[in-house]
């Protein structure tokens, strides 16, 4: 039996996670069904993109009270994904932990519950993602290093060897972390940066190097 899932959050993103969750079940065997999607403040150009994919928004997130489902949360900003979950979580629904098939994981990792790995993003060894932390499309994140809860990492992103990337922190497009570096709670690192020295908590870098 297909276990019932829900996507919090129908924009964009959300509807990639769907993705997601679709090319599990074409690869799999189906182990999901999909109930609908749970937004707060869904736009109409939402809305109609939803009613081209033939699945609908079911209403607030905070329907999930009521629902026996799994839920997965499509939203990208992983400060709010933070705010989000904390919402979400005394409702006691277990959170769904995705692997694109298309994704490789190596050995002796740990993938928390809620982690998501979209098509192409690659985890090697002895690597931490913690709860809720994102993985787009074509990331990759080397031996040892510990992602905490909330992390998004962007398409093409790459996270060198024994790095640390702290709760709810952003890494951008094509950005690079180089080994041994870490990035604080809720830092920013911009869009093809490379980080080559420790980033502070909060704080937003960019450039080469990221500054």
């Amino acid at each position: 039996m297909p276990e019932t899932i829900v996507v919090v959050g129908c924009g964009g993103y959300g509807r990639e996670i769907y993705g997601v969750v679709a090319a599990v079940n074409a690869a799999e065997g189906s182990p999901w069904k999909v109930a609908g999607f749970l937004d707060d403040a869904p736009t109409g150009d939402n809305l109609r993109c939803l009613d081209r994919l033939g699945v609908p928004c079911l209403g607030p997130s905070a329907l999930l009270a009521g629902l026996d489902a799994h839920y997965v949360i499509g939203i990208g900003d992983p400060q709010v994904r933070a705010r989000v979950a904390g919402q979400l979580e005394p409702y006691g629904r277990p959170a769904a932990r995705l692997v694109h098939p298309a994704a490789t994981v190596g050995v002796a990792n740990e993938l928390a519950d809620g982690v998501v790995l979209c098509a192409g993003a690659r985890v090697t060894t002895n690597v931490t993602l913690g709860r809720h932390t994102h993985l787009n499309l074509n990331a990759t994140v080397g031996h040892d290093a510990i992602l905490e809860e909330y992390v998004q990492v962007n398409p093409l992103a790459a996270i060198s060897g024994s790095c640390r990337i702290g709760r709810a922190a952003l890494i951008g497009t094509n950005a690079s972390v180089l080994q041994g570096r870490s990035v604080g709670d809720r830092a920013r690192v911009g869009a093809n940066a490379c980080v080559v020295r420790d980033v502070e908590s909060g704080r937003t870098v960019k450039g080469v190097p990221a500054a």
